[in-house]
């Protein structure tokens, strides 16, 4: 297979009240607001090279819109429209807001996706126009602010089978993935279409609602500046949800907040590279540390909460069965 995608691009989100999320991403995490078209708010990390990275638009609850990636060059934007579409999933073409012609549809599972090649890079006007040639403008003034768009993480019914999708059909590559220590039941998997360790990431959904999202993160150069955004969060009286730790999965450390859709948002940096083209993926189990490397402490309950919230009566509120939420919650009192 050509290689298809090259990078996630940007991350369309809902939002109930668009202002008090935009207010949150410019003056507590870094953000600065781009664009504003048709009710939708276009926002940019400093260090993006493409015109956003994060869009927040109306709705009823916090949801995903689509995940967006950019292609490896034209013709592989149209020989993956050919793949998704002989694989029984049917799209359609639209000019996207300083991107052009792209193509969206929506996943096996419910999620939705928009692929394109062309793009708009960003041009720094004087006053924010970095120094340095290599960066598209000055660093944020705001403490622990990001420097770009990292990964997003859905919810999906089986997790192996979403893998396996957008393995098959769009040539990510899968990293590694979790099952858990008291029945074969794969409960989270990573995804990448680099070296990262992932841009695509899949939890155990257990709600009766498609295409839901877990979190999206953002990406921070050093662990200092992860710990001094950890630090700012907390005088400011904004809750963190959990970390910082270090991911067993990717050895990344991680932080974990909610903006005031509820959205959770997660910061990371460091982890390793991998460049092996046949990289075969091993399995983890929650006791092996696959989310906290240390083992030394239970991933809090509010973690399995995905959105749009969960629905159905066989699920928890959270969306995940009692009995796997327990297990992925307490793995090293219920292992021994």
């Amino acid at each position: 297979m050509i290689k298809l995608l090259s990078h996630l691009s940007y991350v369309s989100i809902t939002a109930p009240d668009v202002e008090a999320s935009v207010k949150f991403y410019e003056e507590e995490v870094g953000l600065t607001v781009v664009d504003r078209v048709d009710g939708r708010v276009y926002l940019r990390c400093w260090g993006d090279y493409y015109a956003y990275s994060v869009v927040v638009v109306p709705g009823d609850e916090p949801s995903l819109e689509t995940m967006a990636w950019r292609t490896s060059s034209e013709e592989a934007l149209d020989e993956a429209v050919k793949r998704i579409e002989a694989a029984g999933v049917q799209g359609e073409w639209f000019e996207a807001h300083k991107i052009g012609r792209a193509y969206r549809f929506v996943g096996p599972q419910g999620h939705p996706m928009t692929l394109h090649w062309n793009v708009t890079r960003h041009q720094a006007p004087g006053h924010t126009a970095s120094i340095y040639p290599d960066r598209p403008e000055k660093r944020s003034k705001v403490a622990g602010a990001p420097r770009q768009l990292d990964h997003v993480t859905v919810a999906a019914r089986d997790v192996d089978e979403f893998a396996k999708w957008y393995n098959e059909v769009l040539g990510f590559r899968i990293m590694a993935r979790t099952v858990l220590d008291q029945a074969p039941i794969s409960v989270f998997s990573v995804l990448t279409t680099n070296e990262k360790s992932h841009d695509l990431g899949v939890v155990l959904d257990g709600s009766t609602r498609p295409g839901r999202i877990n979190h999206y993160a953002f990406w921070v150069d050093t662990y200092e500046e992860l710990l001094i955004a950890a630090d700012t969060l907390m005088e400011r009286d904004i809750p963190i949800e959990y970390g910082p730790s270090i991911h067993g999965i990717g050895e990344q450390t991680f932080l974990y907040y909610r903006e005031p859709s509820s959205m959770r948002i997660e910061l990371n940096t460091g982890g390793y590279r991998n460049y092996v083209p046949d990289w075969t993926p091993n399995t983890w189990k929650p006791s092996l540390g696959s989310s906290n490397m240390y083992r030394n402490g239970a991933m809090p309950m509010s973690m399995t909460e995905s959105f749009p919230a969960a629905d159905g009566p066989s699920a928890t509120e959270e969306g995940v069965p009692d009995e796997i939420r327990d297990a992925l919650i307490n793995p090293y009192t219920t292992t021994g």
